[in-house]
């Protein structure tokens, strides 16, 4: 195969039988629908449709597509959708990237616990954020946030963390006038680091109170609310990464970047190098080492 030419698809048909059936007792049957769906797009076997021109008459078949959201090729077009939505909702104002990170150690029960956990990351950056804002001696206004949640890192290890793109201002509280942040300034991130950090983990504890979280493995003893508190405890002293910045490209840049995570899967066909008996050889890069491939 020529460069570029790889496609997921393509692995999964030279070996997803083989994985099949090594894996058997591990796939849900979501799972493997999804590869079946993959393998099948736009092939003969979803059926197609033929387009002729009528000048020279000539014919070209047209295999349909599976819509599969997890499908890398399905999710260009829902993506480029998503994207043009997004950007006739920008105002004439600045914006600015922010990124709210959780600790490994959340991150490690958060394998086993995704709807609880992404759903408190989700729901306490974004009270974060309005918090803060709303805070007269922060910036005193209402503000709009678009959140996107990213559950990996470019090296595919899972690494949660959201995505947002925020004006650099808001609605004052009567909602009558705008009120604007200081000139390349947002919301200063230690602030938002240390009420992101104290409203998670009080989050996190009223969900293992409520019976909500689930450990396996080295995590079982979490199960009890002793251990639980213990293992919380180093957390509180830590410091959380949150990042807000405005963007050097404008805010286009953000959500473009943004897009292509929204309807996208772990990785996409155009990282993929080679594939041989021996395995698979993709593209990424090292974000501890400044992002060297």
């Amino acid at each position: 195969m020529g460069p570029g030419a790889l496609e997921v698809a393509d692995i999964f048909r030279a070996h997803g039988p083989d994985f099949r059936a090594a894996q058997r007792s591990h796939l849900s049957l979501g799972q493997l629908k999804v590869m079946s769906a993959i393998e099948q797009c736009r092939t003969a076997a979803l059926g197609g449709h033929v387009l002729r021109c009528p000048g020279c008459e000539h014919d070209q078949v047209s295999y349909n597509s599976c819509r599969n959201r997890h499908c890398p090729k399905c999710q260009a077009v829902a993506a480029k959708r998503w994207l043009q939505a997004r950007q006739a909702d920008l105002l004439p104002v600045d914006y600015y990237h922010v990124v709210f990170t959780l600790p490994a150690p959340i991150s490690d029960i958060a394998y086993y616990n995704k709807a609880v956990v992404y759903g408190l990351l989700f729901e306490i950056a974004a009270e974060t954020l309005t918090t803060i804002a709303a805070d007269p001696r922060h910036l005193g206004a209402q503000v709009g946030v678009t959140l996107v949640l990213h559950t990996w890192g470019s090296a595919l290890t899972h690494h949660p963390h959201v995505h947002g793109i925020v004006p650099g201002g808001g609605l004052s509280p009567d909602g009558k006038r705008w009120v604007s942040c200081k000139p390349g300034f947002f919301l200063s991130v230690r602030v938002l680091s240390r009420l992101f950090r104290r409203r998670f983990l009080e989050a996190l504890e009223e969900a293992h109170r409520a019976g909500k979280l689930q450990f396996f493995g080295e995590h079982a003893g979490l199960a009890d609310p002793k251990a639980f508190a213990r293992w919380l405890a180093p957390l509180r002293k830590i410091e959380w990464v949150v990042y807000a910045k405005r963007p050097f490209a404008g805010p286009e840049a953000v959500l473009a970047y943004l897009s292509r995570y929204t309807h996208r899967v772990a990785i996409a066909n155009s990282r993929l190098v080679s594939m041989d008996a021996r395995g698979v050889t993709f593209r990424w890069k090292d974000y501890r080492d400044k992002g060297k491939p």
